[in-house]
Formats: structure tokens, sequence, C-alpha cells
């Protein structure tokens, strides 16, 4: 089984000692930073803003990932692509603007790794076309805009189809929303590249991060069927 990534989402840190959560993080071993940009428009809450992710992409070398929770991010994609460097990755949802591709394109001239987010609602059939031009696929378990929700059990599914399209159309998948240590023992022998990390298993549990992110990588993994 190849390694798999474990990502914190940062909307769940502590923002009354974010420089200490950064730098926790980071000793811990936390691979790369998930950054939820919310608009009160596109999800009915407002998660982090520009200056969030301009702090955290100064006080770590680590990856981001960016999550655009936002109406028609082609108005806006500039100014998150000026505060990123190669590596980092912004994700957007393909209903929240009318020509994804062509947001799309902007974020691959930039040198940013492209990514989109999928709905619990949204088909894989819906996206077919985006999966060629994307590198990443962030699978929502949950409805966007929160966190600390109820997993979907039918986005199962989802995961069954685009494991069978990842290799051919050359992307990696991502989970995010609801992710306990058992949808990581199952998924991430299966295929699944990185885990998004919340209120479940990482944040808010008064234990070093460090001990934690560990202990989910001696996860025991069953062998695949």
């Amino acid at each position: 089984m190849e390694r798999f990534e474990l990502l914190a989402s940062m909307m769940c840190a502590d923002y009354g000692n974010l420089e200490k959560e950064v730098r926790e993080l980071d000793e811990a071993g936390i691979d790369s930073y998930h950054i939820d940009i919310m608009d009160g428009r596109y999800v009915s809450n407002f998660a982090m803003s520009l200056n969030d992710l301009k702090y955290i992409r100064s006080a770590t070398d680590k990856p981001l990932d960016v999550h655009l929770m936002i109406e028609h991010p082609i108005n806006t994609i500039d100014l998150f692509i000026s505060n990123l460097k190669k590596g980092d990755t912004i994700y957007i949802h393909p209903e929240a603007e009318y020509h994804p591709s062509t947001t799309l394109q902007k974020i691959i001239n930039a040198g940013i790794t492209p990514g989109i987010a999928i709905n619990p609602g949204t088909s894989v059939d819906n996206v077919r076309m985006m999966l060629r031009i994307v590198k990443k696929v962030l699978v929502m378990s949950v409805n966007p805009g929160n966190a600390g929700q109820m997993f979907l059990p039918y986005i199962r599914e989802k995961y069954t189809e685009l494991l069978k399209l990842k290799d051919e159309m050359e992307f990696d998948i991502y989970w995010d929303g609801a992710c306990g240590s058992d949808k990581i023992i199952e998924y991430a022998p299966l295929g699944v590249k990185g885990f998004v990390l919340g209120t479940t298993l990482l944040f808010g549990k008064n234990r070093p991060y460090k001990e934690t992110i560990a202990d989910i990588r001696e996860m025991k993994f069953r062998e695949e069927e």
C-alpha cells in the first residue's frame, strides 16, 4: 500500500493560538494544511479568510490545499493564486462556476495543482470530462459548509466509481468530511490518496497532535479483497 497523506482541516484549529497550532502540526508530521474558504453564499457559512491563508502559507513550508466554497471563483481566483506557491492546490466546485474549465486552466497556468470538489449530490458523470484536466478530486462525504457532520453512506458508491477511473485519468482522490479511523482503514488500501482530518480524529481531543498522527500512521489495515 502506498503511503497516504494526512491533511489538517484548519477551520477546526484554535485561532487564539494559530502559530502554536501550525508549529505543532508541522512537528507532528502533518502532510499539508487544508484551507476552507467560504463566502456565505455558495454555502451557508463563513469560514477562513484570505488573511488566514496568507498567515499559514508564511508559517509553514508544507503544501496548502485550498478548498474554495465560493460562488464564481473566476472573479477572485487571482487573489488566491498570488498567495500560493508551486506544490499548493486549489479546489473549486464545478457547480459554482459557469465555465469551470476556464477557472481550472487559470490555476494550471499559474503552476498551482488543479482540483475539483464533488458534493454529495453531484454525480461522477456530471464531472467526468473535468477528471482529465485535474490532478486531485476532493470527495465530500458530508454536505459542505460545517464541521462535525454525519457521514453520508451513499457516498461509498462515488468512491467506487472514482477508484476505477483514477489511474486511467491520472488523478488522486482525497476524503473530506467525517473522517474517522474506520474510513482510513477501509479506503487507504483501496487507493484513496489523502484524508482531511477535522474534529472526528485530530482537533479538540486534548492530546498532542504528534501522538494522534503517529497512531493514525500505525493503524492496522485490512488486506484488499
